[in-house]
């Protein structure tokens, strides 16, 4: 019964996949700027501006000691409270003061970048940005979103009255931050744009200017972000992703008893991103064949599921290159000289085939060899695609023993909120709880008499 709610769950993440893709598509820029004569250069823009070597340094300093007080706090201290506050911190540290740039959300794609060109040079700080969270990951879970990290604690400052997350949407929408992350990677690796930072809600609103669609979509989480515990990080953040898979073989893991469960549900209801599992039974004699059964079938589909999706992967290579401005440039000059058309004096299709004319050879060359770099690029995601929906199959399929009220290790954001819930955690802190209602005595009696 407990896979029959789940059978359609794969529509929804199919359909934000589209969806992604589209806007990519809409949202890329169509073809290089145009080049200007007479020494005119483009001013150089960055936001926020650079800082110096030793500011950077600063800034990878503040992030190890943030993670060491997060591990500390969660694990030693079990402070909900002490969480609260090193998260408020880092919004002010890393969000509003660093204007959300440099953040390990964004790092994977400078990763990506720097292994497929060897002309750019990926800075230590991105690399410490990049591995400091995942390396702590492996021995105290997710103690960067638990009070690190500034979009995490943006979306738990406005949570009000969190509600829950029906279990087959839960899962449906699980795997769009895994799918986030292999086009992230993609469009970095092919040096389209580092669509990633391009579209994190976010830190529009810590640089309070971007888009109008950027900071809708910003407003729009926090609004959401009042009723479902963190929407972002659950269902979007790539870098999420890599953390969950990291936990999940972390040294030490949350455990909401200090010595033993009386399964009161306290810390079940009192955890707003649905991280908690419940106590399980063992599978009964009569359904463990069909179980294996299915387990068997899965194991044989993942397979087909990865071949799927590197067919796909080839298939929407060429769409995919399109999205690249020299691609782009290279596909108007090319039907420019079959069809020629006549554009309008200084429209972006006209200064696009000026520039492209002063040396074709050049571009048709840098644009096959991006198509290459696409088709590559766009097998990998599809057998990607493929993995990341069979693992999930399984994944549901597998039954997991437990004897205990228990958060899942890549669920749990190790916000701590559980262990003030706890009846138990509060009696190993001192506190007095209430007395328990004393039953009323069951009358007796009398022996009625001859």
């Amino acid at each position: 019964m407990r896979h029959t709610a789940k059978k359609n769950w794969l529509v929804v993440p199919i359909l934000l996949a589209c969806g992604l893709a589209c806007g990519l598509a809409c949202a890329q820029q169509r073809f290089p700027p145009p080049e200007f004569e007479n020494g005119y250069q483009l001013p150089v823009t960055a936001t926020p501006q650079g800082r110096s070597p030793a500011l950077q340094y600063l800034d990878v300093a503040v992030l190890a000691a943030c993670l060491g007080l997060a591990a500390w706090l969660i694990y030693r201290q079990r402070s909900r409270r002490g969480l609260f506050w090193l998260s408020m911190f880092s919004l002010g540290y890393f969000g509003f003061y660093r204007k959300g740039c440099i953040c390990p959300i964004g790092s994977p794609q400078n990763i990506a970048y720097g292994l497929f060109h060897s002309d750019y040079a990926v800075p230590v700080t991105v690399i410490a940005f990049f591995a400091l969270p995942l390396l702590v990951a492996l021995f105290a879970g997710r103690a960067f979103c638990a009070g690190v990290c500034p979009q995490g604690a943006l979306q738990d400052f406005f949570l009000i009255k969190p509600v829950k997350v029906p279990v087959w949407l839960e899962n449906g929408l699980s795997i769009v931050p895994y799918l986030f992350l292999g086009a992230g990677i993609v469009y970095a690796a092919t040096g389209t744009g580092f669509v990633i930072c391009r579209y994190d809600p976010f830190v529009p609103l810590f640089r309070l200017s971007g888009s109008f669609f950027i900071l809708s979509a910003g407003i729009s989480f926090v609004i959401l972000g009042m009723f479902v515990g963190r929407p972002y990080c659950r269902f979007l953040c790539p870098y999420g992703a890599l953390l969950k898979l990291t936990a999940l073989v972390s040294k030490w893991r949350v455990r909401v008893t200090p010595d033993y469960c009386t399964q009161c549900q306290l810390c079940q209801n009192s955890c707003p991103f649905g991280a908690m599992r419940e106590p399980t039974e063992a599978a009964p004699p009569q359904t463990i064949g069909v179980e294996r059964r299915r387990l068997g079938w899965l194991l044989a589909l993942l397979p087909v599921l990865i071949a799927g999706g590197v067919w796909a992967g080839v298939g929407l290579s060429p769409v995919a290159a399109r999205l690249h401005p020299t691609v782009a440039l290279a596909n108007l000059y090319a039907r420019q000289q079959v069809h020629p058309v006549t554009y309008g004096a200084l429209t972006p299709e006209a200064l696009a085939l000026a520039r492209a004319e002063q040396q074709p050879e050049v571009l048709l060359a840098t644009a096959a060899d991006l198509r290459v770099r696409f088709r590559l690029a766009t097998t990998l995601f599809g057998g990607w695609f493929g993995l990341v929906v069979g693992v999930k199959l399984i994944a549901l399929a597998l039954r997991q023993r437990r004897t205990d009220f228990e958060p899942d290790r890549g669920a749990c954001f190790a916000c701590a909120r559980c262990f003030s819930a706890c009846p138990n955690e509060r009696v190993r802190l001192g506190e007095v709880l209430p007395a328990p209602v004393p039953a009323m005595p069951s009358p007796v009696l009398a022996p009625s008499g001859k």
